[in-house]
């Protein structure tokens, strides 16, 4: 940074329909794991801050769940007010759309923007289209449908773009200092994580219909040096789920736990010692005092 070149701080809200690649591309952005993954839709549900820091510039992204427009519940609610409410709180909007498709779902998405909101489109998995130049229909579309800054074509798999893309949300942010520190990646505890990295597993290992149906409490977490010990129950709708959960004697759940502990101790940088249990809780997600207690 000279001091032609002002130092821009802001926030940024990523967001796009379900399953269309935001928290990877966050992940990638930021070079550390710090939202969750799952090739399932709407393995986002909490807002999560992931911070790029340069010598000119903090972008300050901030992950939301996926806009839903099929499946109402009070969860459901919670999660579209978490994205509309992003909207009124950023400088700037990372509009998330797969490339080579633009469906009647990003659409809604798009249409949430405030007339004069300052977003960029980015056009996730190029890596997935051979021939580039049948994306040109697609971004003269969007370039129609909303007056984005830019629209940038982008493989949070395959690192294309991303620095492209950082340049272009850049100029959209306001001048000033930094929030955070320069090694900080996310405002988010290690509590917080942990449950997140459960649930990813059980998202990634389990088929369509438990996932959704499962939150994850942090009933005990004990710091001491290097070494987290730490306790969590998997909370779920019905008797069948916990039993699909847990699998035989035990060994499915065994497997996750097993799973989302390595990825702690790759992030936390120390020794995690993890006990995972099961339980119902049938309609937790229309009950409001089971949501506030989750943390929706």
């Amino acid at each position: 940074m000279t001091e032609s070149t002002p130092f821009r701080c802001g926030h940024v809200a990523i967001v796009g329909r379900p399953n269309v690649g935001k928290s990877t591309l966050l992940n990638h952005l930021i070079g550390q794991k710090v939202s969750i993954t799952s090739r399932k839709a709407q393995t986002t549900r909490h807002r999560v801050t992931g911070i790029r820091t340069t010598p000119d510039t903090q972008l300050i992204f901030v992950d939301t769940p996926g806009f839903q427009t099929q499946h109402r519940s009070r969860l459901n609610d919670r999660l579209n007010r978490a994205v509309t409410q992003s909207l009124l709180d950023v400088d700037a909007v990372l509009v998330v759309i797969e490339a080579g498709r633009t469906v009647a779902a990003d659409r809604a998405v798009i249409a949430l923007l405030p007339p004069h909101a300052k977003a960029v489109a980015a056009l996730s998995k190029i890596d997935r289209i051979e021939n580039k130049n049948t994306m040109l229909p697609q971004i003269a579309e969007l370039a129609q449908t909303f007056s984005f800054e830019a629209i940038v074509p982008v493989s949070a798999e395959r690192e294309q773009g991303l620095d492209d893309l950082a340049s272009a949300l850049r100029p959209l942010l306001p001048e000033g200092a930094p929030l955070y520190e320069q090694d900080e990646l996310t405002d988010r505890d290690e509590r917080f994580l942990a449950s997140e990295f459960v649930r990813e597993k059980i998202f990634r290992l389990l088929g369509d219909e438990v996932p959704y149906a499962t939150t994850v409490a942090i009933e005990h977490f004990e710091h001491e040096g290097k070494v987290r010990r730490i306790q969590a129950t998997v909370y779920v709708d019905k008797a069948s789920q916990r039993a699909i959960l847990l699998g035989e004697s035990g060994a499915r759940m065994k497997d996750i736990a097993t799973r989302a502990r390595q990825d702690m101790e790759q992030l936390f940088g120390g020794k995690v010692f993890l006990e995972v249990w099961v339980k119902v809780k049938r309609g937790w997600a229309d009950d409001e005092s089971s949501l506030k207690r989750f943390g929706y």
